[in-house]
């Protein structure tokens, strides 16, 4: 992994195309710190009717539950479906999730779970009583699908916050083959690092993945023909467009709320500038006009306000613009740098890149109390590139750990870290979909 310092040089001048190394696209998840509180459950395996099918939904569901830090599995894999709540009260389980999946037509199943508490089932008059209880019907190949939605379910359920086991994650894939020009790979890939999918491959960099706000499409930036470019792709289709491709520098896309704009870097009139470009006419609106630089845009979650970075102030720090009067406040104030801002979902709190102490940490603020909270703690190992999950539980990270590029992540309480180590390649920019239904 280069120095983050290569990777800061980017972010003020928008030139380099080269950037730190992240983790690879298969990734599997590591909880190394948990809420001391987290709810004991049991997920034993699911009965099968008929051919067995390849993905074995339960150790799905036991995986997320398990790296969202919000839980604890009882029992293991050791536990069957079918047996009596007093079974899962022995292991410790406060509640647990049965199932059953049965082939209804050759790779097509039939799947059927309740979720149930070991104590309420106790009481005679809850015994047929179920906290959660579905069936559905899906092919083979969207088990695994299922058996996110499930955890999805079962997580909203027990917590009363909207999982966000179903989502995806964009990255940058860099491979460097000995002897040969690098490799840079945009994918994208299931939450837990499975399923990645190659958008574009190129010799050429590649950086700064967005998500549409329904999760249908991705903006990045692309050096095809040594220029910088934005453009915009289809996750499903891979169809793409060229949106911006002015003299100098295009960079960092970030959509508005309602997908109709797209705030960019540019730097065509003088020094970078951030400008709102309405994708129907590609008109485009300049929001500041100075010479300092400016970048990272992200709009507010009621779409009335533009986060960026600026050194207008002499080092980067995040300040805010209003889209309808034009004022523009600063908002970070702790360390001497703060970058790669956004807010959470429900407008409360800014997450951003913070160096304190010489190492750069995810922080997060509270806009409304002022309280600056540091929620990385990899002791001497500098952290980059924060992105929100959709329900503000969540931050996915870059860093390192034993030498190795991986991603993390870390709740935004600062009580719950996974890691997701490397395997091949480096990753950067990684960037956490919306909802996708």
């Amino acid at each position: 992994m280069k120095k983050l310092q290569q990777g800061i040089v980017f972010i003020w001048v928008l030139l380099s195309i080269l950037m730190p190394g992240m983790a690879q696209a298969m990734l599997h998840m590591e909880l190394t710190k948990g809420v001391s509180g987290a709810i004991p459950i049991a997920i034993p395996n699911f009965i099968v009717q008929g051919q067995s099918p390849s993905e074995n939904i339960a150790a799905v569901i036991r995986n997320d539950l398990q790296n969202s830090g919000r839980f604890t599995i009882q029992g293991g894999d050791t536990l069957q479906s079918g047996q009596s709540a007093d079974r899962y009260r022995s292991v410790g389980a406060e509640a647990y999730v049965e199932g059953k999946i049965r082939e209804v037509s050759p790779n097509r199943y039939e799947v059927t779970f309740q979720l149930r508490d070991t104590w309420l089932d106790k009481k005679p008059s809850q015994q047929n009583h179920a906290l959660l209880s579905k069936t559905l019907t899906v092919s083979a190949g969207s088990l695994r699908p299922l058996a996110h939605h499930i955890s999805d379910l079962v997580y909203e359920k027990l917590t009363g916050v909207r999982g966000v086991f179903s989502t995806r994650l964009a990255y940058i894939v860099v491979q460097r083959p000995a002897g040969e020009r690098p490799r840079y790979i945009l994918e994208v890939s299931d939450q837990d690092g499975y399923n990645p999918k190659p958008l574009l491959n190129s010799t050429d960099p590649i950086m700064s993945p967005a998500w549409s706000p329904d999760g249908r499409r991705v903006a990045y930036v692309s050096f095809e023909n040594k220029r910088a470019a934005i453009y915009i792709e289809t996750v499903a289709t891979g169809a793409r467009q060229r949106v911006s491709a002015f003299p100098g520098i295009n960079g960092a896309p970030a959509w508005s709320p309602d997908g109709r704009k797209l705030a960019l870097v540019l730097s065509h009139t003088g020094s970078p500038n951030i400008f709102i470009m309405d994708l129907g006419s590609r008109k485009l609106k300049q929001i500041t006009h100075d010479w300092s630089i400016n970048t990272e845009p992200s709009f507010t979650p009621d779409g009335r306000s533009i986060i960026f970075t600026s050194n207008r102030s002499g080092g980067p720090q995040i300040y805010q613009a209003n889209l309808a009067t034009g004022a523009v406040n600063r908002i970070t104030y702790n360390g001497n740098y703060n970058a790669r801002a956004s807010m959470t979902p429900d407008g409360r709190r800014l997450v951003t890149l913070n160096r304190t102490s010489g190492l750069f940490n995810i922080a997060i603020l509270d806009l409304d109390s002022g309280v600056f909270r540091i929620l990385t703690d990899s002791t001497g190992v500098d952290n980059e590139s924060p992105s929100i999950a959709p329900n503000g539980s969540m931050v996915l990270y870059g860093t390192l750990y034993g030498g190795q590029s991986v991603l993390a992540m870390a709740s935004s309480d600062g009580n719950i870290q996974i890691r997701l180590p490397v395997r091949n390649g480096e990753v950067q920019d990684p960037a956490w979909s919306p909802w996708l239904s």
